[in-house]
């Protein structure tokens, strides 16, 4: 089986519509898809639907917006009760914590020389629920600032970058509970991906896992070395928690993340469906 568990649509960040992407994962010669968009359940319904009529496996997903210990983690959240309203009052503040710093940015850009207005970034956003980094680099890109989202972050809007601007994240132990309450399974997305070893290092996984109930993390990710992946795999079989592999597909978001670049085993997935299935059992 070719398994695909982190995958995001234009309800967030990415490009294709939920239709689309289920489409896309078809004819990518996918078997199970996950749909994991950034901070909100928007996109399931319509995933959903179209995954029935194609005849192929679907995962409901989530992709959470994450803070440890001041520096930003994304935490993956697979079959949550999309109704369980302390999640949902989360996710709405994070949503509007994205929004509310859009002016700030878009000023530090502006003094840098590259404007765009808030209509050519909600032009990028459309009807999505979530504003992200990505829109304003899409707009960026359509004034011809730049070339494309990822000279956008290298220059300009990257965590290090000249026109970052800090937002709201919930407390990563927070969110792994809130997963877990709302009968979801919790993975923490590319722990290693972009210098993240140095803030989730395999001391913190053992013991988000051991004491917190961490359901796994992802091991098979363009942002992870063939070392990371080794270490990260070892680890997640020593603590018996789910190794994921996934495309992070973004559509034409990110050039180099097409559906399947990476695969989760199906052992993997049946341990996923497993946690899945015990925290849904748990919460009664």
């Amino acid at each position: 089986m070719r398994i695909d568990l982190h995958t995001h649509t234009s309800v967030s960040d990415g490009t294709d519509t939920p239709t689309e992407l289920i489409h896309n994962a078809v004819a990518a010669g996918l078997d199970v898809i996950a749909l994991c968009d950034h901070d909100t359940f928007g996109g399931i319904p319509e995933a959903t639907a179209a995954a029935a009529a194609a005849g192929i496996g679907f995962v409901p997903g989530i992709e959470i917006s994450c803070d440890y210990q001041g520096k930003g983690v994304h935490l993956l959240g697979y079959g949550c009760d999309m109704e369980y309203q302390p999640l949902a009052v989360e996710l709405a503040k994070i949503r509007a914590g994205r929004k509310q710093r859009l002016p700030r940015t878009l000023g530090l850009l502006a003094e840098l020389g590259v404007p765009v207005t808030t209509d050519e970034v909600m032009a990028k956003v459309g009807d999505a629920p979530s504003v992200g980094r990505p829109h304003i680099a899409d707009a960026l890109v359509a004034r011809g600032h730049v070339a494309d989202r990822k000279e956008a972050f290298d220059r300009f809007l990257a965590d290090d970058g000249p026109a970052y601007v800090p937002r709201y994240a919930t407390e990563l132990l927070i969110g792994i509970d809130l997963i877990h309450a709302a009968g979801g399974a919790s993975i923490i997305a590319h722990p290693w991906g972009r210098g993240s070893k140095e803030v989730l290092p395999e001391s913190v996984l053992t013991q988000l896992v051991r004491e917190i109930g961490l359901d796994g993390f992802e091991v098979d990710h363009n942002e992870h070395n063939a070392a990371a992946r080794a270490e990260l795999r070892a680890l997640a079989r020593s603590l018996g928690v789910v190794a994921l592999g996934s495309s992070d597909y973004h559509g034409t978001g990110k050039k180099n993340h097409p559906l399947g670049a990476n695969l989760t085993t199906e052992a993997d997935f049946h341990r996923l469906e497993n946690a899945m299935s015990r925290r849904h059992h748990h919460r009664g």
